[in-house]
């Protein structure tokens, strides 16, 4: 039995699960199709109510959890006692989100003097939350949470006064009684159904759905197809079209490990078969599958929870984004490039490549949604409602092309009634994916809500921010160590979205009010720093993911995945250092900062795998360390003296392999 079977703390998403039921693989379908059109209808047709859309959201979620991961594991029959405790938490699930929806008016009307069935729902919900996070997400979700309830009510005024003994001075508070905490979990908008919740029932989920629709409609083979045509036969091409891919299907999927297992799948054993070493194919695909969850337009979820809490327009940030992302990829694209021309890789054949002609021929329809898409945005719809109409016209133009080659084909009565039944199924199967796919995002935000409540309740962000000013003795790089460092230790319990709540909540007042960064550069640093976990050792589930398909060490494939993706390190310094290239300034200096950002990136990739034009000797290598720092350095001096070494440095290589016939 694998590792990823047996460690209760592995993401579902990597386990094995047991043959499921009949009966219980047609309740999962039956509520995720109840549940996405439910979605549909309060994103396209009737708005709903804050409290009604999440705790409906919230209760179809908590269903689903407890119907596809039994209580003793997905890779386990439930039995009797399994089913007699799911049945339980089933009950609870929907009277979770049914007490509120049945009772809202007169919850509202008490509003603080809350009565004992109030108390009593508000236990179960949270109890439920934390066991629903952790069959869907994992232990370490549920145990954070259930350690911010304890230190909620740790404190001389809380119900657990002798836990308040045990905190440092700086983290000690009065504590809460269970009526207050309750208060502040349940019945309010700032715990379980706050805003990480409300964006998950909201925005998320539809582009989510989106996904879901392209996916089971065959974009997924087409991007990668796409990639495959584009850069196929160049060095390294299979790697080259991982990350290509990786950064289409990653931005769509929403989720780093479900991107390498789907792409990487195509990606890793060609990968293999071409010359990279296992790990190198696991630790690539990882990368460029980490990259897919900044990439515009869609970001995983960061785009839309970046704009609920800085209220800066969604289409800006994401316009905002396109140049670090594209920095980003192409850093990855660079090493996998020099990977291959060091080692004498060659492409592919063209026979065994599709022609990039007749690949956009039999998939030019899935363009269209996109273009769709970002219309929209650009015409300030709500993204909520963007993705209604982009599902929409996926849908339509699935059909036109099914239509289209039915005439083409002089199709009779027969087959124009198989091919409706098979959208019909096709429809029907988005569906009930789209709700599936947002299970794990859904409680990872419920969980998030959980922590943001208590945070607000004690005031643990201020006390966060004294601790990180004091830390750094007011030194902005080492602020920054040290938020790299938290999102590293946060990601091996939490997931990514997760992860950027809980920081920006501790972390951002201080980034903002005590060492001057601006609000967005602050969410953008942190965002791309909650990545970290999918690629960095010792638990990197990205690369471990990548590791299963290679067949390689799941350590060593972690530390090639942290390799590449070096630009999640250096970017957001660069963001940080260089506010123009987010904020806008001067277009000559913006440009300027553009083009050493890219130098930089590429010195430093030429350096870490010490060839570029030809092989790069040791003093080169070593010089590249501080010309880069001085690139990132907050002064235009020094940085133009920065770049022009790196310059200088890149060139007398190029310069040796031409001397040498080096390949390009």
């Amino acid at each position: 039995m694998t590792t990823a079977q047996t460690d209760p703390d592995t993401p579902a998403i990597l386990k094995v699960p047991a043959p499921t039921p009949r009966g219980v693989a047609i309740a999962i379908s039956v509520v995720a199709v109840a549940m996405s059109l439910f979605q549909m209808y309060g994103a396209g047709i009737q708005p709903l109510g804050l409290f009604y859309q999440r705790t409906t959201h919230l209760g179809f979620v908590m269903v689903l959890a407890f119907l596809l991961f039994p209580v003793f594991g997905p890779e386990r029959k439930r039995g009797v006692l399994g089913w007699a405790i799911d049945g339980v938490f089933l009950a609870m699930s929907v009277a979770t989100g049914g007490y509120i929806v049945l009772f809202l008016d007169q919850i509202i009307n008490r509003a603080g003097f809350w009565n004992q069935w109030d108390i009593v729902m508000g236990i179960v919900a949270t109890i439920t939350v934390l066991e629903a996070a952790r069959r869907a997400v994992g232990l370490g979700m549920a145990l954070i949470g259930v350690g911010a309830i304890l230190y909620a009510l740790a404190g001389s005024r809380g119900a657990l006064p002798w836990l308040g003994d045990w905190l440092p001075g700086i983290l000690n508070h009065r504590g809460a009684g269970v009526d207050r905490l309750v208060g502040q979990l349940y019945l309010g908008q700032e715990g379980i159904f706050g805003l990480p919740l409300g964006i998950a029932a909201t925005y998320v989920f539809m582009f989510v759905l989106f996904g879901a629709f392209l996916e089971a409609t065959g974009a997924g083979k087409f991007f990668i197809d796409l990639a495959y045509a584009a850069t196929g036969r160049r060095a390294g091409g299979p790697a080259k079209a991982a990350v290509l891919a990786s950064a289409g299907m990653g931005s769509i999927s929403g989720s780093a490990i479900a991107n390498v297992v789907t792409t990487g799948a195509f990606t890793i054993p060609l990968m293999k078969k071409l010359g990279y070493r296992p790990a190198q194919a696991g630790g690539i695909e990882a990368a460029a599958s980490t990259g897919g969850q900044i990439m515009p337009p869609l970001m995983g979820a960061g785009a839309f929870l970046m704009s609920e809490y800085t209220n800066i327009p969604y289409v800006h940030i994401v316009l905002v984004s396109i140049f670090p992302a594209f920095l980003y990829m192409g850093t990855i694209y660079l090493f996998v490039h020099l990977v291959a021309v060091k080692a004498g890789m060659k492409g592919l054949p063209a026979s065994d490549l599709p022609q990039m002609r007749q690949v956009l021929r039999d998939g030019w329809q899935f363009i269209v949604p996109l273009f769709v898409l970002i219309y929209l945005l650009l015409q300030n719809v709500s993204p909520m409602r963007v993705g209604f109409w982009a599902i929409l016209s996926v849908v339509a133009v699935a059909g036109f092309r099914g239509a289209f080659d039915l005439v083409g084909a002089r199709a009779g009565a027969r087959g124009w009634r198989d091919a409706l039944h098979a959208g019909i199924v096709i429809v029907l199967r988005s569906l009930a994916l789209g709700a599936k796919n947002a299970i794990a995002v859904s409680m990872a935000c419920a969980v998030a809500g959980i922590i943001v409540g208590v945070v607000g309740l004690t005031g643990l962000g201020l006390k966060f921010s004294s601790m990180m000013l004091a830390f750094s003795g007011g030194n902005l790089v080492l602020a920054l160590v040290l938020i790299l460092i938290a999102s590293l230790i946060l990601g091996m319990g939490l997931p990514v979205t997760a992860s950027y709540i809980v920081l920006i909540v501790l972390v951002g007042p201080a980034l903002t009010q005590d060492f001057g960064v601006p609000l967005l550069i602050a969410h953008l640093v942190v965002f791309w720093y909650s990545q970290d976990s999918n690629v960095t050792p010792p638990i990197a589930l990205a690369a471990f993911a990548g590791a299963a398909i290679a067949g390689s060490k799941p350590l060593e494939t972690s530390i090639q995945a942290w390799k590449f993706a070096k630009g999640l390190y250096l970017i957001p310094l660069f963001m940080v250092f260089n506010p123009e290239i987010i904020l806008g300034g001067p277009v000559p200096y913006v440009i300027f900062s553009g083009v050493i950002a890219m130098l930089a990136m590429a010195a430093f990739a030429a350096a870490l795998e010490g060839y570029l034009f030809t092989g790069m000797d040791i003093v080169s290598r070593l010089l590249i360390l501080p010309g880069t720092v001085a690139v990132f350095w907050d002064d235009f001096g020094i940085e133009a003296a920065g770049a022009a070494t790196l310059a200088l440095i890149l060139a007398i290589n190029w310069w040796k392999g031409r001397q040498i016939g080096a390949p390009a």
